[in-house]
């Protein structure tokens, strides 16, 4: 049994995800004086992230119903 989460919850766990990412890369970069490099490797590993626990199904993103192609 895979560990599944509902597309809405994927949803909100995903936008905290890059806010918070997002805040961190931002804080951090202002503190530390670091490559651009480094900021873009750093962005990509976060991506990545997300991209990994899309794809082996545990996150089931619904992206808030921007792009439902299902007609009534």
């Amino acid at each position: 049994m895979k560990f599944r989460i509902n597309p809405l919850a994927s949803d909100i766990i995903i936008s905290i995800y890059v806010v918070a990412t997002l805040y961190l890369r931002f804080k951090f970069e202002n503190q530390t004086p670091i490559s651009p490099i480094l900021s873009i490797v750093m962005g990509i590993c976060f991506v990545v992230i997300i991209w990994a626990l899309i794809k082996l199904k545990v996150l089931n993103p619904n992206w808030f119903g921007l792009f439902n192609s299902k007609k009534s």
